[in-house]
């Protein structure tokens, strides 16, 4: 039995070979490089076909629409699966909830972090080389950013508990992955501009 402390549970090490927690992990590897491949790639090829318009206002509604459609399809495909967090900053929140094990929500980051990675190299190779583009830290200090960042994270792991993760919710069915996604694309439209709105650590 996992030791918890309140509502955090540690878990095992044995958790890190379950081969439930590993299909798991699987899960998030692929529905994380999918995301990121589809954002990364949108911007990459609004970029190219535009000729460097990326930071445009249509540039950002672009992003907007394709990590907003990414992500509904990432949290879909891997939601029965491992819950579908692809994002570290959504593991870290749902193991503080007690919703996931320290351990298990280490797996889970590193699938994450993994995919992520791996997403950017396809990128690479298939662009033939091309650099990501997209929005930066722009007319905003540092500290703003970081209110920015944490306001918009924290928004999208809200939503999380409330369409996904809360044990009240009842059946939501294609709802949690809609609202997920509208999330991302809705704090790209507001934090975009000024700090790329991130909210993945990924």
């Amino acid at each position: 039995m996992p030791f918890v402390y309140e509502r955090i549970a540690i878990g095992n090490h044995h958790e890190l070979r379950q081969s439930g927690s590993l299909k798991a992990a699987l899960a998030e590897f692929i529905s994380t490089l999918i995301f990121v491949f589809a954002g990364e790639g949108s911007g990459m090829a609004f970029n190219k076909i535009t000729g460097n318009g990326a930071t445009t206002p249509a540039g950002l509604v672009a992003a907007a629409l394709a990590h907003a459609f990414g992500l509904f399809v990432a949290v879909a495909i891997s939601a029965n699966i491992s819950g579908g967090h692809v994002n570290p900053a959504v593991t870290f929140g749902l193991f503080l909830g007690g919703n996931i094990t320290l351990f298990r929500g280490i797996l889970y980051i590193i699938a994450q972090l993994l995919g992520s990675t791996i997403a950017c190299l396809l990128l690479l190779f298939a662009t033939g080389g091309l650099e990501t583009a997209g929005f930066g830290l722009s007319g905003v200090s540092v500290w703003n950013a970081f209110v920015f960042e944490i306001v918009m994270t924290f928004g999208l792991v809200y939503t999380v508990y409330a369409v996904a993760a809360d044990p009240k919710k009842g059946e939501v069915g294609i709802i949690a992955p809609l609202a997920i996604g509208f999330i991302v694309g809705a704090n790209i439209l507001v934090g975009g501009a000024f700090t790329g709105a991130s909210m993945n650590p990924a």
